[in-house]
């Protein structure tokens, strides 16, 4: 726990830690895994990642659940901070005008005190420079989790849920979705789904994790 603390309060990992994320490296492949999920349901897609493999038992699955349900907000700007130095060196930060961080509903926003998303889009924000919108969507309905849902079951249970608040502002603008596990997409996808309409959009997705 006293390692936990520290880590957070110097925002940094141990080198063991570090070198012992189970990396992606999908930003060094074009056509990766996430961006093939992708195909043909977002047609204004530019690139599409995800920084680690959430495995079961890893280290990272503890740091994750950490951010995600014991109040660990600032790991959610550490690993931003760590992903967003790696990423940034292959151009994948090009061009993108504003970052999105998929949005809670404010419910559950207020039980967890936050929301883990926009706190990645804070670390990611810290090494491009590239401003946060946490205003253009609202989660309009709070979902019931997706843990122990099928495919077919996730897409009903997040279809509608978010509303664009802003489409004037978005207008010609490269967004950058940021969220930090992706199953099946359907809660990303989702999100998008509000932004296709915009004149001129351009959209990019970024989460910190994927299931392998």
């Amino acid at each position: 726990r006293r390692q936990r603390q520290m880590c957070i309060r110097d925002r940094c990992l141990c080198i063991r830690c570090n070198m012992n994320l189970p990396r992606t490296g999908f930003h060094l492949r074009k056509d990766n895994p996430v961006e093939c999920l992708f195909w043909g349901r977002i047609p204004v897609l530019e690139r599409a990642s995800s920084f680690l493999f959430y495995r079961k038992g890893s280290d990272f699955r503890r740091i994750l659940h950490l951010l995600k349900y014991s109040g660990y907000k600032e790991l959610g700007e550490v690993m931003g901070r760590y992903m967003a130095a790696e990423l940034i060196s292959c151009g994948f930060f090009d061009h993108v005008d504003v970052i999105v961080p998929v949005p809670l509903h404010k419910k559950k926003q207020k039980l967890r005190g936050y929301n883990q998303s926009e706190w990645i889009a804070r670390g990611i924000t810290a090494v491009t420079g590239i401003p946060i919108d946490t205003e253009s969507i609202l989660r309009k309905k709070n979902t019931e989790t997706q843990t122990h849902k099928s495919i077919l079951e996730r897409r009903d249970n997040v279809e509608g849920i978010f509303e664009l608040q802003r489409p004037e502002a978005l207008v010609g603008k490269h967004i950058l979705i940021v969220d930090d596990v992706l199953t099946t997409g359907s809660t990303t996808l989702a999100c998008a789904s509000c932004l296709v309409k915009v004149e001129g959009i351009r959209i990019s997705i970024l989460t910190l994790a994927t299931v392998e």
